[in-house]
């Protein structure tokens, strides 16, 4: 549990919601899990007064749920706490409309309590703000932005039984060229969909920017602003996956967030951009002079190589994750930094020194933003705190260069879920219960996996052995 009470949200928001759109008869009430599931109810207009005053009451199991929502009991939050009941509460700001829903509906973000009104940190958004507040007391204003990589898919599987990129809306067209990457022309073929998306995210709040047709047939990147609220930039992300999948649904395709979906193309990532500030405003990354890099930087960079490996279960969390995690796929596989180098884990983008900031491009679209932001600062600030020695700048193309052999890197989703159970860092960075539950669930979801008799099996081995 968390020592920050629930932040009462003033019942006016709501109130002035409600006048302001009398066409509104329903909402969405959506808190997310480990793997960041939105899961929660749709209540009527006339209980959303009540939910802002006394919260909703919610089986504490909710949070103990693997990726198919079954409960896993090594959590601990099952039946060893009698599944007891829990609050969720309204988070401030984040009621909204949903864009061309039939009839008009709107939608709630909440986090968790206990029932006194503890902020349970098991909820990750709440271990997330728990982590930012301390780097506020220590005069530390965190600033970031998350980039969205996914594809559009067809409703129906190919011949193989294989996904395929959705036909173009506009003229109905299915590229099968290796790759689409920037192709203006291909956007235009979506822009009924795309059109849709940016109004959707205009009406929630969020400040979506540029997208591109990116490097696989079907296959977009979408960026959001950076935000100086983390916990916003967090919640924006999450929102705008449910926001294209929705939009995409209206348009008769699939928004697919899977990380790796299609073979022999490229994955998607969710590259996570961060910064620092003091209080003055000052860049704590920003060079002294010319020529140079900041030590602050360096020692962020440390911290995010030296802890890489037992944190990757946070960053690919599925047995599809790791599919992506191959050579030469523009997906980081070793803890390494370079300037301006997109074959490295933590990049350092161009830019100015006020804006001076790590682009940490190791988690998958699949990955939950919440323990992802949570993971990446406390790695950056272990770093700075115990002036962790990052190791020399890659330069060129990483996928070349022999790799640090003294860091310890999992080679897959098994080692990863055990090098994250040992992990020191990570329990102190989760905290004892999340990352007791995020373990279990992990655990569960492995052994569904590995115990799944696959097509693929049946391809190899029915009539050759």
């Amino acid at each position: 549990m968390s020592n920050l009470k629930k932040k009462v949200v003033p019942v006016e928001e709501p109130k002035k919601f409600l006048k302001k759109h009398p066409e509104i008869k329903s909402f969405d009430i959506v808190m997310h899990d480990c793997n960041a599931i939105g899961r929660g109810k749709i209540i009527r207009r006339h209980e959303l007064l009540k939910l802002y005053e006394s919260g909703r009451q919610f089986p504490l199991s909710l949070l103990g749920m693997d990726i198919t929502g079954e409960d896993v009991p090594d959590t601990g939050l099952i039946l060893e706490q009698g599944d007891g009941d829990i609050k969720a509460w309204p988070i401030s700001s984040s009621l909204k409309l949903i864009h061309n829903s039939k009839p008009p509906r709107g939608e709630l973000f909440m986090t968790m309590s206990d029932i006194e009104g503890n902020k349970l940190n098991i909820d990750p958004r709440n271990a997330l703000e728990t982590k930012v507040k301390s780097f506020e007391k220590d005069g530390i204003k965190l600033c970031g932005a998350f980039e969205l990589e996914f594809f559009l898919v067809s409703n129906n599987l190919d011949q193989y039984g294989k996904l395929q990129p959705a036909k173009s809306i506009i003229g109905k067209k299915r590229s099968h060229r290796k790759t689409d990457v920037y192709s203006v022309d291909n956007l235009h073929g979506m822009l009924p969909l795309l059109n849709d998306i940016y109004e959707a995210t205009s009406l929630a709040g969020i400040d979506a920017e540029t997208i591109i047709s990116e490097y696989a047939p079907g296959q977009y990147e979408l960026t959001l602003q950076h935000q100086n609220d983390l916990l916003k930039a967090a919640d924006d992300i999450i929102r705008l996956k449910r926001i294209i999948r929705s939009q995409a649904r209206n348009h008769g395709l699939t928004a697919c967030f899977m990380a790796k979906p299609m073979e022999n193309v490229s994955g998607s990532g969710m590259h996570f951009h961060i910064s620092m500030y003091d209080k003055k405003g000052a860049n704590l990354f920003a060079e002294k002079s010319k020529n140079t890099i900041n030590q602050n930087l360096l020692y962020a960079l440390g911290g995010l190589t030296k802890t890489m490996g037992e944190s990757m279960l946070v960053f690919a969390p599925h047995a599809n994750s790791w599919r992506r995690l191959v050579l030469g796929s523009y997906a980081p596989v070793t803890p390494n930094w370079g300037l301006d180098n997109r074959s490295v884990a933590f990049r350092i983008p161009s830019s100015n020194s006020k804006n001076r900031r790590i682009e940490h491009r190791v988690s998958g679209v699949d990955a939950n933003p919440y323990l992802v932001a949570l993971t990446v600062i406390s790695a950056m600030r272990y770093g700075m705190k115990n002036k962790v020695k990052a190791p020399p700048q890659t330069k060129g193309n990483a996928y070349e260069q022999k790799f640090n052999s003294k860091i310890k890197m999992p080679h897959d989703w098994s080692s990863a879920i055990l090098s994250a159970k040992k992990s020191k860092f990570l329990k102190e960075t989760l905290g004892p219960d999340l990352h007791k539950a995020f373990i279990a669930i992990k655990n569960m979801e492995y052994q569904k996996v590995a115990s799944t008799v696959s097509e693929l099996d049946i391809d190899l081995y029915l009539n050759a052995i």
